[in-house]
C-alpha cells in the first residue's frame, strides 16, 4: 500500500507537539509529511503568535541534537520520515474567523505579528513569560534558541492556507490526508479561497468537539472547536449535499465568500472522519509510563528524552492543579493524547481497518452563535423519520434535519485498536521499542 502523504496544522501544545513527534518518527514506508502548518489561533494568549512557531522549530532543533546524540552513542537514528524530505513550515492564522479569540483566565495576551515574514524575523526574540515549551524546556535541555534556517525543514514566506492548495493541486486527488489538530481556521480559509481545489483531498481528519460527553473550556465547547466555531461549521459543510443548509448565519464577522451553489461546486464532497473528546480522553499517557521509558534515556543523555520530560512534568502539574482527583505528584496523573490519536488513525486507518470504528455520515452541526453554546455539537436525537427522497421536507422539521440531501456527513470515531495501546505505540515510534537497548 502506498504510503499516506498528510499536511498537519497544528497550534503547538503540549499533544501537538507529540503529535508531531509521532508523525516525524513513523516509518518513511507508511507516511510523508508534506506541510506543517502552525496557526496561532488560541495560543495567542499564551506567548505571542511568533511561539508557536518557535515552538515547532524548536522542536525540530531537539529532534537534530537527539540523532546526532544517538548517531555518537551507536543507535538508530530515527525519524525515518525526515530523511526521505524535508516538510515546509508555514505560517497560519492568527485570529479566528468569527473575529472573537477565546479567553481563559490562565492566559496573558501579548502583540502578535500578521504576517509570515513578520513571524519569521521576530521568531527568536526572548519568549515573554510562562512560554511552556520553550522556556521551561529549553532551559531543562540547556538548548540555545536554534536559528531560521534547518536542515531538516523548509520554512516558507507564503500563507498555509495558499501552500496547502498549491499541494491540493499539483498532486493528484484523493492523495493528500489533512490533519487537524488545532482550530480549523486555516483549512476554511483554504476552502473558500478554492473549494473545488481543497475538496481534492482524500480526507479530513479532525481533533475536536464533544458529541455525546462534556466539552473542557465550556459545559458543551470542546478547545479546539470553540476556539473558531465559524471556521469548523465552514469546513464540516463541504460534507454536505447542499453545504448552504449547514453554513453559519448571515451576519458573522467573516470576510470569506460562501461556497458555490451545488452544481458549481461539482460533485465530490469532503470526507471528514472527527476525533471528538468522546474517544480522545480515553487515550492516555500516564506519569508512570513517561518516567519508565524517558528517566533511562535522560541518564544517558538524551536531549529529547529531556525536553519532553520537561514538558510533561510541567503538564502534569497543571493537570493536577486544575481537575479534580488527582494525587499531586501520583503515578496515575496523566494528559489525554487527543492529537496522537488522528495521527494513529492516519497510520493504521487503512491497514488496520477492522480494528477502528466509525459512525459514518453523522449530521454533526456545530453552534456558532450561542452565548453559552458556542462551539457545541448539535446532532438529532429525535426519533422521527427521516424523508424519503422523493419527499422535499418533512412537516414540522425546523432547520431540515430530517431532510435527505440537507445536513453534514461527518464520520465519528468511536472504536480504535485500543485505549490503552496508543501511549505504548507513541513512545515506541518516538523513543525506540527497548529504551535499555540501541533502537
Amino acid at each position: 500500500m502506498a504510503r499516506t502523504k498528510i499536511i498537519i496544522d497544528t497550534d503547538p501544545g503540549t499533544d501537538d507537539v507529540l503529535a508531531l513527534l509521532y508523525a516525524l518518527s513513523c516509518s518513511s514506508e507508511d507516511l510523508e509529511v508534506l506541510l506543517i502548518s502552525v496557526a496561532f489561533v488560541r495560543r495567542v494568549f499564551v506567548d505571542h503568535s511568533r511561539s508557536c512557531l518557535r515552538n515547532a522549530v524548536s522542536m525540530f532543533h531537539v529532534i537534530e541534537k537527539e540523532r546526532q546524540w544517538r548517531k555518537d552513542n551507536g543507535r538508530m537514528e530515527g525519524f525515518d520520515v525526515l530523511k526521505r524530505s524535508k516538510p515546509i513550515i508555514a505560517v497560519g492564522a492568527d485570529e479566528p474567523l468569527g473575529g472573537e479569540r477565546m479567553k481563559a483566565a490562565y492566559y496573558r495576551q501579548h502583540p502578535h505579528h500578521s504576517s509570515p515574514s513578520e513571524t519569521w524575523k521576530h521568531l527568536f526574540d526572548p519568549p515573554p513569560p510562562g512560554t511552556l515549551l520553550t522556556s521551561t524546556a529549553a532551559s531543562a535541555t540547556h538548548t540555545d534558541p536554534p536559528s531560521t534556517t534547518h536542515n531538516l525543514f523548509t520554512p516558507s514566506s507564503s500563507p498555509s492556507h495558499l501552500e496547502i492548495l498549491r499541494i491540493l493541486d499539483t498532486e493528484p486527488p484523493d492523495t493528500i490526508t489533512l490533519i487537524a489538530i488545532g482550530p480549523l481556521t486555516t483549512f476554511a480559509t483554504a476552502a473558500a479561497y478554492a473549494p473545488q481545489t481543497f475538496l481534492r483531498a482524500k480526507k479530513v481528519l479532525v481533533m475536536g468537539g464533544a458529541v455525546e460527553v462534556p466539552g473542557n473550556m465550556t459545559p458543551v465547547g470542546e478547545f479546539n472547536t470553540i476556539a473558531d466555531a465559524v471556521a469548523v461549521a465552514r469546513v464540516y459543510a463541504l460534507s454536505s449535499p447542499e453545504p448552504g443548509s449547514t453554513m453559519p448565519p448571515f451576519g458573522e464577522n467573516v470576510n470569506l465568500p460562501d461556497y458555490p451553489n451545488p452544481s458549481n461546486l461539482g460533485h465530490r464532497r469532503l470526507k471528514i472522519v472527527k476525533f471528538p473528546l468522546d474517544i480522545t480522553t480515553r487515550h492516555t499517557l500516564r506519569r508512570d509510563e513517561v518516567y519508565a521509558k524517558l528517566r533511562p534515556l535522560c541518564d544517558r543523555g538524551s536531549p529529547l528524552a529531556e525536553w519532553i520530560l520537561a514538558i510533561l512534568n510541567a503538564t502534569f502539574k497543571k493537570v493536577e492543579s486544575l481537575h479534580e482527583g488527582y494525587e499531586v505528584g501520583g503515578e496515575a496523573t496523566h494528559v489525554s493524547l487527543h492529537d496522537p490519536l488522528c495521527v494513529w488513525y492516519a497510520v493504521t486507518g487503512e491497514t488496520q481497518a477492522d480494528q477502528w470504528r466509525l459512525i459514518e455520515s453523522e449530521d454533526v452541526r456545530i453552534e456558532t452563535v450561542g452565548q453559552w453554546t458556542r462551539g457545541m455539537c448539535v446532532v438529532d436525537r429525535r426519533d422521527r423519520k427521516r424523508a424519503r427522497r422523493e419527499e422535499k421536507e418533512v412537516d414540522g422539521d425546523m432547520g431540515e434535519w430530517l431532510s435527505w440531501k440537507k445536513g453534514n456527513r461527518v464520520h465519528r470515531c468511536v472504536g480504535t485498536p485500543g485505549e490503552r495501546a496508543l501511549a505504548g505505540v507513541l513512545l515506541d515510534s518516538i523513543f525506540g521499542r527497548s529504551s535499555m537497548g540501541k533502537g
